[in-house]
């Protein structure tokens, strides 16, 4: 009787197999493809990266639902592809699908200098210093709120109650969005990176027909926004900037996706992420409440520790030699944080959650150079207030059971995490 979980994709000319039992110390490293996924959906992929950080941290993959790839899995040889800027290319795409060509997302972290450089400066100051100091009252106020309101003694879902609408509240005051129709925002996230038929799409049809929903939507706040004097959102920002003003739809709408994506998914995985690993080592739970003063800490450890998004791509412009790997020019090159983040010869015992680690700060997980993530400030700011008003509210945060995991190699988060507090 056929395995129910062991699953076959079949993709033109190939057959792509998962079976969630496989040996990742004897399977063939010939055929290996790391970015299924299911992995990511079921947990497995860790001994997998544990094996090509020894036997092949520089792997090529032949064949996958996105054609052959190179994975870079050492902390030190991604942080030299990450900002070797002249031979390694951020375009056409971060993730290993390339654009469709009748549907095109062009957006600034998926292009190169200059005009990367000044696209990024356009949205830069809605997380200046000055701007953050601003937002994190807010913040407080509203993290204050939702922790209030979630029932004591009774088992509910972490990930819907207080990191999405935590993080999507965030999203539409950056954009100055409709209050009554945030959760747009989350939906065309969740659109925007699922993988169809896994439950948030079921076609790329539907997906095309959710994003263009979007761009309409925001096409009329462009226009509303770009006929007023300039504000301190998103939306005037790009309006208003010489540098994104006259954008085609498209490109407007990939950028959106991007700041969208970027504002709500990374933090909102590291909340729900830090809430798990703390209920996984709880001798660090006891740490943080005897001394708060480590949350900041616990901030970085934990967005090392979870790495909400496990991978970004770059494409080869020359041929280079990397451990005695030919990368050929055009080949897809995958930088797999989430291994960099586990690198033993880097950060010691790697998978231990522990926030008075040395140099703790020390991790891969907002990329470096030129496109080091531009909102790194504000999702370290909204993870320490959370912990800031959950330890002044709750005596524990008690995790009920396992999480749901997403399914994407790409983000790294959670649909479900059943919570009690008391």
């Amino acid at each position: 009787m056929a395995n129910p979980d062991y699953v076959s994709v079949h993709n033109e000319e190939f057959v792509f197999d998962y079976d969630p039992n496989e040996d990742p110390w004897t399977t063939d490293l010939k055929t290996l493809d790391i970015s299924r996924g299911e992995r990511f959906r079921d947990y497995t992929f860790e001994p997998f990266f544990e094996r090509l950080r020894k036997e092949d941290p520089v792997h090529y993959c032949p064949d996958s639902l996105n054609g052959p790839y190179w994975s870079i899995t050492k902390y030190n040889d991604i942080m030299a592809v990450d900002t070797d800027h002249q031979r390694f290319s951020s375009e056409p795409s971060i993730v290993l699908f390339d654009p469709e060509e009748d549907f095109p997302l062009p957006m600034f972290i998926a292009m190169d200098p200059p005009k990367h450089d000044v696209q990024r400066k356009t949205v830069s100051p809605i997380v200046a210093p000055n701007h953050l100091a601003l937002l994190e009252p807010i913040i407080r106020e509203r993290a204050g709120k939702l922790l209030d309101e979630v029932p004591r003694g009774e088992t509910f879902n972490w990930v819907d109650k207080i990191s999405i609408e935590l993080t999507t509240q965030m999203l539409a005051t950056l954009f100055d969005f409709p209050w009554e129709d945030r959760r747009k925002l989350t939906r065309w996230s969740d659109v925007a990176t699922a993988a169809p038929g896994q439950g948030v799409v079921e076609t790329d049809e539907q997906r095309r027909e959710e994003l263009m929903e979007c761009l309409n939507y925001f096409n009329n706040l462009w226009h509303q926004r770009a006929s007023e004097p300039p504000r301190p959102d998103l939306i005037s920002m790009l309006s208003h900037g010489e540098s994104t003003k006259n954008m085609a739809p498209m490109e407007y709408l990939g950028n959106l996706i991007l700041l969208i994506v970027g504002g709500n998914d990374t933090t909102r995985n590291s909340i729900t992420g830090s809430v798990y690993a703390l209920n996984k080592f709880p001798d660090q739970m006891r740490k943080v409440r005897a001394n708060p003063e480590l949350i900041p800490s616990l901030v970085s450890e934990t967005i090392r520790w979870q790495t909400p998004l496990a991978f970004m791509r770059r494409t080869a412009l020359e041929d280079v030699e990397l451990h005695g790997k030919l990368i050929k020019k055009h080949d897809k090159v995958a930088m797999w944080y989430v291994s960099g983040n586990r690198d033993e010869e880097v950060i010691p015992d790697p998978n231990t959650f522990n926030i008075e680690r040395e140099n703790v700060r020390r991790h891969l997980s907002f990329g470096f150079g030129i496109h080091r993530c531009v909102g790194n400030r504000l999702g370290e700011m909204q993870l320490r207030i959370v912990w800031e008003e959950i330890l002044k509210r709750f005596k524990t945060v008690e995790v009920m059971g396992e999480p749901t995991r997403v399914y994407s190699s790409f983000v790294k988060g959670y649909t479900h995490l059943p919570v009690q507090v008391s």
